[in-house]
């Protein structure tokens, strides 16, 4: 087992081990522990009472953070000619068709968030093996597959953001930078457990949110009491 250098061990010693922090303190304590040289992403993990190979229990959803997550979307809007525009307006990084296409073909994949339309959808189908693996296919479900392209490339810009559950039952996101305000990152990962909740499955059983931890990049984890978020 490596070592802990000494920021690590000075980071973990601001931790009390065994105790649950409300989101409040939490959000305080993940920019004190941070020891990262740069502004590092703030991410939260929320375990829930799921079973998510059965699919009536699978939960996914997005959210828009009031506070965005901090972080630079690179966004792809795959459209027609007579939606090039109204993306462009919306702020997208990347807008075209069949030249990205064929770039994504040949394994291009440096973007973030891929927004189409329906009409579209056919074509991006054989890119499946590309973009499926790295979370880029797009979704009527995330809106990311819609006519209002505009309204869908803005959204992503200011911090609306996917999720779901993973084979183990945990929602992992990022909810900001360890530069932001620490009533800024508990309204963020508020707004994300809120939509959690609403969003629990009628065939799940017993508790739904079993556990929450926050923490940054290379930062100990931060256990959040879950009934100061219910």
């Amino acid at each position: 087992m490596a070592k802990l250098t000494k920021k690590q061990k000075e980071a973990l010693s601001k931790v009390e081990k065994g105790r649950l922090y409300n989101l409040q303190e939490g959000s305080a304590l993940v920019k004190e522990v941070n020891i990262a040289k740069f502004d590092a992403s703030v991410d939260i993990a929320v375990r829930l009472g799921v079973d998510p190979r059965k699919a009536n229990q699978m939960v996914r959803g997005v959210v828009s953070l009031p506070h965005g997550t901090g972080k630079d979307v690179k966004v792809l809007a795959l459209v027609t000619p007579d939606k090039e525009a109204e993306a462009k307006e919306a702020g997208a990084d990347y807008v075209g068709l069949d030249e990205y296409l064929d770039k994504i073909k040949n394994g291009w994949t440096d973007v973030d968030v891929i927004v189409t339309m329906p009409a579209v959808m056919g074509k991006l189908g054989p890119l499946g093996r590309v973009l499926g693996p790295r979370g880029l296919m797009p979704n009527p479900k995330s809106g990311t597959v819609t006519m209002e392209v505009g309204k869908a490339v803005a959204e992503v810009k200011s911090g609306k953001i996917d999720f779901k559950v993973d084979k183990y039952g945990i929602v992992h996101a990022a909810i900001g930078k360890v530069s932001f305000e620490a009533d800024k990152l508990k309204e963020n990962a508020q707004e994300l457990i809120q939509t959690l909740i609403k969003l629990k499955p009628t065939a799940a059983k017993g508790t739904y949110v079993k556990s929450i931890y926050l923490s940054s990049t290379m930062s100990p984890g931060i256990a959040i009491d879950t009934k100061s978020v219910n």
